[in-house]
């Protein structure tokens, strides 16, 4: 908001000046850049550790439930060392048997079995990841825009929004699985049509994240927007939006991961074995006598996942930096 507003036509000095002064007290209003200093941040190696420790917690809990009711184990000589172990758990859980949660040394051997081609699966599944990751890249971004621009129309049509909310909100009670072959059978675009039903995942966050972001400007910017005749675009470009831009990337966060989902789900029905959408199915077929290939699939995926997100997250730090938060926020009209 630092910036005066341009005029779109010639117009007099005594109106250059008038949006000079707009534009100086619009950053009047804003207060001070809010930096934080590096001791009051929290530090970094603090949130990698409770990570590290949720994630030993899962794989202790993992082979714990192993140990208690799982099949027998029985290792010669395990890491080379001069021993034997054969362990009988107490009890038999149908959920803690090889099949069903097979040992994590198994898993992890998966990633270096071979394939039909001498390839070890680690590199296959890191093929089909980038293949996945184009159409949740296209889809993150046609479903974003998507609802930005929704967001947009809604906010200056009132009555739009009353009767397109509810549709958009149904919308997005239908089953992902039952609309993805219609939308990637049907269209036949190949991967474009997996980019769309991540899209599909996508938009809704977005829309909904942008209208609450766009309200939620300083009721006084709008007053004095309107005291100079400033034109709707004017409006959602120098006002509106700034003001959404930390609701925009909490949405974005969710669509990140929405549109991984989105992409695997749309390989699925359409055919194609580049993604991990055809891993998955092809680890399925093999499951009852290599369940860890599945296991790894999910894990690869999992790891996409969470990299999209951590993108979104520094693209956030880098456009919000200098963002100057309201001070006194309200729903605008």
């Amino acid at each position: 908001m630092a910036n005066a507003l341009e005029p779109d036509h010639e117009v007099d000095p005594a109106l250059l000046e008038a949006s000079a002064e707009l534009g100086s007290d619009l950053e009047a209003m804003a207060p001070p850049t809010q930096r934080l200093a590096a001791d009051r941040r929290r530090p970094r190696w603090k949130a990698a550790l409770g990570i590290l420790a949720i994630l030993v917690a899962i794989l202790v809990v993992w082979e714990g439930l192993k140990l208690l009711g799982g099949n027998r184990l029985v290792l010669d000589r395990p890491l080379g060392l001069p021993i034997q172990i054969d362990h009988r758990p107490p009890f038999t859980w149908k959920i803690a048997n090889d099949l069903s949660l097979p040992h994590l040394w198994t898993v992890a051997a998966a990633f270096f079995e071979m394939d039909s081609v001498g390839d070890p699966l680690a590199l296959r599944l890191l093929w089909s990841a980038l293949a996945t990751f184009r159409g949740a890249l296209v889809g993150f971004a046609l479903g974003a825009g998507i609802g930005l621009a929704l967001a947009a129309l809604l906010i200056q049509v009132r009555f739009l929004e009353r009767s397109l909310v509810p549709l958009l909100v149904a919308s997005q009670t239908v089953p992902i699985v039952a609309i993805a072959p219609i939308i990637v059978v049907g269209l036949k675009a190949g991967w474009f049509g997996i980019a769309i039903v991540a899209a599909y995942l996508t938009f809704f966050p977005v829309t909904v994240a942008a209208i609450r972001g766009m309200r939620s400007a300083d009721p006084r910017a709008f007053e004095l927007l309107r005291s100079y005749a400033a034109t709707d675009r004017q409006v959602l470009t120098r006002l509106r939006l700034p003001a959404a831009a930390p609701f925009l990337f909490t949405a974005f966060r969710i669509a990140a991961t929405a549109s991984v989902v989105g992409a695997i789900v749309g390989e699925l029905p359409s055919g194609t074995r580049e993604g991990l959408g055809g891993a998955i199915l092809n680890a399925m077929q093999y499951y009852s006598i290599q369940p860890g290939r599945l296991w790894a699939t999910i894990i690869v995926a999992s790891l996409l996942g969470i990299g999209c997100f951590l993108l979104v997250v520094l693209a956030e730090r880098r456009a919000l930096r200098n963002y100057r938060p309201a001070t006194e926020p309200g729903a605008a009209a």
